[in-house]
């Protein structure tokens, strides 16, 4: 019998499901909610709602797309932990009901195992499945996360090092904020650093130890050197809005890559990932690409529909996990935080 998994992901403000037979990922669907760009921020209350509103319609698309019925399914996988207890409520009893009506098996996936995973998702095309082989280093980045992992194997992920305060994506759109942009402003200092000089400003890099990291001291570092330059000069942020874009952007990625080097150096792991919605940002694959063709690393960078929060990356995990018969008893709750 085929595995086709269902795998739902709902644990922010992304609804997303996603098809996979025989590890292959042959649907991924995702409705994304625009609702919070008034509020400048994801709104918990408003999310969980919109997530109630997609899922069905998502789910529904997803397996229309893969050209299946629901019957056809042999298990479903869905977003347990760390997430929005209310968006992951959305998911969870949504893949509950349905399990239980379908009487195949429940898979629990950790959000943070789903993103390094994408980097082994198959494409389907053969000049495009260059992907990593176990053990590999990723570099999981996100608004939430900021972590180093080894990937000992689908199932074995340890984390060398991670945030002791805020996520990279996190000081990405907090000095958007700080700028002026709209949320989510993450992209758009990615498109404004694009035409600006990366090193026109210089920002506090925190010396924290061993393969952590810490982005709050930028953050400040930032917001008083703003506040600075604009009692001196009110239209100083328009006046400078790429090369602001492209210094802190410059100084997130080193910081990041920085750490990067260390742990392929501790490891003796050339193989080098990334992972998580910021690892769409242009200047962070670039520099990783380059760094690695310098140093002779095997580099890898997930598409940009699965670098983002995604179906197609809970579904590849569910099948592993599948293999290996690591189900779900379906009185599991969804939990806001958790290790791994």
């Amino acid at each position: 019998m085929l595995a086709i998994i269902l795998g739902i992901e709902s644990s922010c403000d992304d609804t997303s499901a996603a098809i996979c037979i025989e590890g292959k990922v042959v649907s991924n669907v995702t409705a994304s909610q625009k609702i919070h760009e008034q509020y400048g921020g994801v709104v918990p209350e408003l999310a969980s709602r919109a997530h109630i509103q997609n899922i069905v319609p998502v789910v529904d698309t997803a397996l229309k797309k893969a050209e299946i019925s629901a019957k056809d399914i042999t298990a479903i996988a869905f977003t347990q932990a760390p997430g929005l207890i209310g968006s992951l409520l959305v998911g969870s009893q949504f893949a509950k009901s349905m399990a239980m009506s379908l009487q195949v098996p429940l898979i629990a996936v950790h959000h943070m195992q789903a993103h390094v995973l994408a980097n082994v998702i198959p494409s389907g095309e053969e000049y495009l499945d260059k992907k990593p082989s176990f053990p590999f280093l990723c570099l999981t980045v996100s608004g939430g996360h900021t972590q180093i992992v080894v990937a000992h194997n689908p199932l074995h992920l340890e984390v060398l090092g991670e945030t002791i305060d805020d996520a990279a994506g996190e000081a990405f759109d907090k000095t958007a904020k700080i700028l002026g942009l709209p949320y989510p402003g993450g992209p758009l200092i990615d498109k404004y650093a694009k035409v600006g000089d990366p090193h026109k400003f210089k920002f506090a890099e925190p010396q924290i130890p061993d393969l952590n990291f810490s982005f709050s001291g930028l953050k400040t570092s930032v917001l008083y050197f703003l506040n600075k330059q604009k009692f001196e000069n009110p239209h100083f942020i328009e006046e400078n809005k790429e090369d602001l874009c492209a210094s802190v952007q410059f100084t997130i990625i080193d910081i990041l890559i920085k750490k990067l080097k260390k742990a392929v150096a501790q490891t003796g792991i050339n193989q080098v990932c990334i992972a998580g919605g910021v690892s769409a940002n242009s200047g962070l694959r670039e520099t990783l690409t380059k760094v690695g063709a310098e140093l002779g690393w095997e580099t890898f960078c997930p598409p940009f529909q699965y670098c983002t929060d995604n179906g197609g990356m809970i579904a590849i995990t569910g099948y592993y996990k599948y293999l290996s018969g690591e189900f779900a008893d379906l009185n599991i709750s969804p939990t806001a935080r958790a290790k791994w």
